[in-house]
Order: structure tokens, then sequence, then C-alpha cells
């Protein structure tokens, strides 16, 4: 398919690494996510085996065990797992989303400790922020860390954790004023083997059955103050500060999944017929598979320049939650118009057109609604 050259600086360094990304998850990956569907969960070895090979935080500094590459390096394993529908080994969202928060606002013995194990693939990461009765609005979170002299004493639960079973460290949210709003919350890490910290059970998703999701829990947990990152009561403008990040990963996820299931759209018609000839020479094909050709070359222009900025330097906190939208909506768009070309065997889960369908629904939901979205743009980039 002919696709418009990127105007990302790609390099030949980029190149190679691309490569060996690509080898690593066309025969160590795809082949095994079957498997790890069914398990629900992405084997401990699969994380260590892409930690040794650099594909875990490349952009971080080389005294905390990363690469101190660009952060191209780090779309480059986003995009290579996407374009095989590898949902479950969620290295973005331990190495692009939850680690920035412990190189941005962690103190440097909090960095040596915890790091490199993240960056080696040794720990994973999580970051509880929703429960029960509070997602988006923070504000509402009803978990408490009490200052108790040197520790905190954590209750509450968490849920829709994702690498919530498997996690060894995880960034909690919690008040530690309740009186002070929003600038009463902060973060902590907690740490696997914590006496009164638990896991639910993992939680049965309509799609992502490879990527663990579980419910925690936190009784009495005496959270260490060395635990605290950053200042107390700062953690709601940590949690702003990284988001921007989270949602330009997850669009570039979203663009490049929607890239692959339109390939295997456009092969698949092909060769599939229906009245004599294949299902690609009818013009209701041509046209919906040219529509969607054309917001996809439109949608990867507009990602690859808000990646241009966020490497910049640049604040792009409503470009993100624009290019996030467009993403994940075309994202949820274009896999079910392409599932309608396979007609009966779409519906089949056995194929992967139909587990794309599935894993795409959530993409408007998580790390900020669609209309939370809408709210951002209307508000920080429109003014009103």
């Amino acid at each position: 398919m002919k696709r418009l050259k990127r105007i990302l600086p790609f390099t030949a360094e980029h190149d190679d690494f691309r490569a060996m990304v690509a080898d690593f998850v066309d025969n160590e990956v795809a082949p095994q996510h079957e498997k790890w569907e069914k398990e629900k969960m992405v084997p401990r070895e699969a994380w260590e085996k892409a930690g040794s090979l650099g594909m875990i935080c490349p952009n971080f500094p080389e005294q905390y065990g990363g690469s101190g590459t660009d952060f191209l390096y780090n779309l480059i394993v986003i995009e290579e797992l996407a374009r095989v529908g590898a949902t479950g080994l969620f290295l973005s969202l331990h190495g692009d989303v939850i680690a920035p928060y412990i190189l941005h606002h962690a103190s440097e013995e909090q960095k040596q400790a915890w790091l490199p194990d993240v960056i080696a693939g040794k720990k994973i990461l999580a970051i509880a922020m929703t429960e029960p009765n509070a997602g988006s609005d923070l504000a509402g979170i009803q978990s408490t860390a009490i200052d108790k002299g040197d520790h905190y004493l954590l209750n509450g639960s968490k849920t829709f954790i994702s690498n919530g079973y498997l996690s060894d460290l995880v960034i909690t949210v919690a008040k530690t004023d309740t009186a002070k709003g929003m600038n009463g919350i902060s973060l902590l890490m907690v740490e696997r083997g914590m006496e009164g910290f638990e896991r639910g059970r993992k939680l049965e998703k309509i799609g992502l059955h490879a990527q663990d999701t579980a419910e925690l829990f936190f009784t009495d947990v005496k959270v260490p103050k060395k635990n605290l990152i950053g200042k107390e009561g700062y953690g709601f403008r940590y949690l702003m500060s990284e988001l921007a990040t989270e949602r330009l990963v997850l669009a570039a996820s979203n663009i490049r999944t929607a890239e692959a299931v339109l390939d295997m759209t456009i092969d698949y018609v092909k060769t599939r017929k229906a009245f004599g000839k294949s299902v690609g020479k009818f013009q209701n094909t041509q046209f919906a598979l040219a529509d969607m050709h054309t917001e996809q070359c439109a949608a990867r222009v507009f990602l690859d320049q808000v990646v241009m900025e966020y490497m910049a330097g640049k604040k792009v906190t409503v470009e993100a939650s624009q290019v996030k939208l467009l993403c994940s909506e075309m994202l949820k768009n274009h896999v079910d118009r392409c599932l309608q070309f396979f007609g009966g065997f779409g519906y089949m889960t056995e194929y992967p057109i139909a587990r794309a369908y599935l894993d795409a629904r959530v993409q408007t939901i998580y790390a900020g609604t669609s209309e939370i979205m809408r709210e951002i743009i209307a508000g920080k980039g429109l003014g009103l």
C-alpha cells in the first residue's frame, strides 16, 4: 500500500533498531500471543527479554539503565507491537507512561533504587488511579494515606488496573489530606509484598485478554515515607504533567493498529470471492477502503507533527488530546467497517480482525474518555 513518507527524522540507527524490534515481535511475541490471551497474562520472561534488548525506556539516561536515545526509539517499539496486535505486552504503559513519574518526580535515591530493574523488565510497573467510584474525576478518590510519622497508613481500593496482577511497583494515588481536595493528593510507591496490599481477581474484559487487569486492595498498608514520590500534596499536578505523554503514545498505537487492520482487510478482499469476482472489485469496497486510507494518512501526519513538537519540549496538552481523540475514534470506526468485509468470518474470535475489533473498543475510554478529550480541547484549545 502506498503511504506518505514519514516527516519524523528516522535515521539508519533507528531503522536498525526497528528491524531488531520487529524480529523480536514477529518471532517471540506474535506466535505466543494467542496462548497469552488464554492465560490472561504475559509471562515475565517476555518482559525481561524486551528489557535485555533495550526496548523499555530507551530514551532514559544511561545511568539508570536506559540508552539515552531520543523518543523515536520508544515510538518504534509502540508501532511494532501495534503492527501485530500485541496488546498484552503493555511496554508503553510501563515504560512511556508510568516510568516517567519516577524519572521526573522521584528523588535520586528512588531513581537508583527503582529504575534499573524497571528498565531491565525485572520489575513491572502499574499506576493505581481509578476506583470503583472515581475515574476521570480524581477529586472523587477515596483512598487515604494518613501520616503516622515515619510512614503513611494506606487504605482504599482500586480497579481496572493494567499490569495490576504482575506489577511489582504500584504508583498509588491517595489523599494525604482529605481537606485540601486536589491539593491533598499524593503519589506513593507501593511494593509487592507489603503487608495489607492484596490483589483481587483478574478482571474479565471483552478485549485485551492478554493484558492482565486487576483489582487492588490496601488495608492498613504501611508505606515508608521514603516511598513518597515528589512532594506531599503535589500528586494531582504530577499526574496532569504526564497525561499528555500517555495520550500521545496511545494515539501512536491506535494509528498503527488501524493501518495494520486496513492492510489485512485489503489482503482479504483481494482473495475473497462473491458473485464471481473478488470483494475488492466492488465499488462499495473500494470507496470504503479509499476513505479509510485517506483518513489514516491525514491522522498519521497530524500524529507525527505532534510527536515532533513533543520531542522539541513544547507543551502539547491540547494537541495530545486532539490526536488521541482522533486516532482512537478512527480506530474504533475503521476496525468496525473493516470487519464487515470479512462477513461471518469476521465474527469469529480466531480471526485477527475480530480480536482487533474487541481490543479497539477500550481505546476511546482509557487515558481519558473521548468526552474528556473534547472538554480539554474546548476549554484549553478554544477558550470556551
